[in-house]
């Protein structure tokens, strides 16, 4: 088990990015999907929780065989996909990542969102006190990201927007920016076969810290896009966005998905 905690500051409020977070996940989902790989959503529903009340409840598919390294590839079915559900009780949220065809390998992700600069050092102890941790701070605006991901519109030290008049972040903007906030993540990854383990472990935290960035980084310079949005725009938007993902994910696995799980059975 690697656990990390990741702390990504936005130039924004955690009621500003309780739209932008719908929005860029449904926008960035369906970017991201074609030819027949990418984000399916199998339900979004509201759900109550008795201790953290009111929220939203979504289960999806994930298809990314051609993304895995050429190792991972060689031990996995053609078409494969991992299940992502997600309890969102904003400000705070649970996300797991499970595989039928490898038991062993789960990702677990709670979030916390406040208004700091990524300060609160004990945000987390009531969850994983006991559990030695490292904390990754990621600047959206100066770290790297993957070249192939990379767009000018979308990078912070040049994008400014117009409806707020927030951007063009240069370093060390985390210490003056206002307003400001944070996403605190604690993930835990979990890939318990012998020989394995460290490798995979530690190059999914590799993938989670490349999409946290570019996922927030992304949030950021949509903002023109979703900032005068509310709440019943942002889930009609996100609504319509599920239906067209679905239709380009969808229609190449219809038929394949019963023999990946019966495969996943014989092989357990």
């Amino acid at each position: 088990m690697l656990l990390k905690e990741y702390r990504i500051c936005m130039p924004l409020t955690v009621d500003e990015y309780k739209i932008g977070q719908l929005y860029m996940i449904s926008k960035h989902s369906h970017e991201q999907s074609d030819r027949g790989e990418g984000v399916e959503v199998v339900q979004n529903e509201p759900f109550e929780d008795p201790h953290h009340g009111n929220g939203q409840f979504t289960e999806k598919r994930v298809y990314l065989n051609s993304k895995l390294p050429s190792w991972a590839r060689a031990v996995v079915p053609k078409i494969f996909y991992v299940t992502e559900k997600a309890w969102n009780y904003y400000p705070y949220t649970i996300t797991e990542y499970t595989c039928s065809f490898l038991p062993k390998f789960s990702i677990h992700i709670e979030t916390k969102y406040e208004d700091n600069k990524g300060s609160n050092d004990s945000i987390f102890d009531s969850e994983a006190k006991d559990l030695e941790r490292e904390v990754c701070f990621i600047d959206i605006a100066c770290d790297d990201i993957p070249e192939r991901y990379y767009k000018e519109s979308e990078d912070p030290k040049h994008f400014k927007s117009e409806k707020t008049g927030r951007g063009q972040l240069r370093e060390g903007w985390r210490d003056s920016h206002q307003p400001i906030m944070c996403s605190y993540k604690l993930v835990t990854v979990k890939f318990e076969v012998w020989g394995l383990q460290t490798r995979v472990e530690q190059f999914v935290h590799k993938v989670v810290r490349d999409i946290l960035l570019i996922g927030h980084r992304q949030a950021f310079a949509w903002v023109d896009e979703w900032y005068d949005m509310t709440m019943d725009d942002v889930r009609e938007y996100e609504k319509n966005m599920h239906e067209q993902t679905n239709i380009k994910v969808c229609n190449q696995h219809s038929s394949t998905v019963d023999d990946i799980e019966s495969h996943a059975q014989t092989s357990t």
